[in-house]
């Protein structure tokens, strides 16, 4: 990244978004969507992190405060976007899942690490596993009006950890 990308932080790819939709209500899809908005690997948990991160690297690391802030707004897009397809799958989008042992989200699901590497290194890990789980749900999932959305976001959370990468190179 030299420094003007650094200080511009090209958080998101330029490409539209598929249409909110889907085939038909289906529990089995809405109970995956719900996951993607509130367990330990969503867009909850990554908007939180964002936040946070945007936050406490403010004084000393405006540039990296600006970035992850944007990040956190792309994020909270993801966010709706899978409320909206949880709602048109037949759930109410909640900030719940269909797992009994957690079902309500957490601010416990994140880190809170204060060490600006280690911040970078979680960030790192949950932009991976992200779009581990989004392209698993992509492989199985057969409404193509999901895939297409699951398919669009992984392009964002592949560009964001990109740019996590860059950063801890540079810190």
């Amino acid at each position: 990244m030299n420094d003007k990308q650094t200080r511009e932080c090209n958080y998101k790819v330029d490409a539209p978004y598929p249409p909110v939709r889907v085939a038909g209500i289906n529990p089995v899809y809405a109970c995956e969507m719900l996951s993607n908005m509130a367990e330990v690997v969503s867009e909850m948990s990554d908007v939180t992190r964002y936040f946070y991160i945007a936050v406490v690297t403010g004084p000393q690391y405006s540039w990296i405060s600006k970035c992850f802030h944007h990040i956190s707004i792309v994020e909270m897009h993801h966010l709706n976007i899978f409320a909206e397809l949880a709602l048109l799958l037949g759930a109410d989008p909640r900030l719940w899942s269909c797992q009994e042992c957690t079902p309500w989200w957490s601010p416990s699901f994140i880190g809170y690490p204060r060490e600006l590497r280690a911040l970078i290194a979680e960030s790192i890990k949950a932009e991976e596993a992200a779009i581990s789980k989004y392209s698993r749900q992509a492989n199985t999932i057969c409404d193509m009006n999901i895939v297409a959305i699951l398919h669009r976001i992984i392009r964002d959370e592949e560009r964001h950890l990109q740019i996590f990468h860059e950063i801890y190179q540079q810190i």
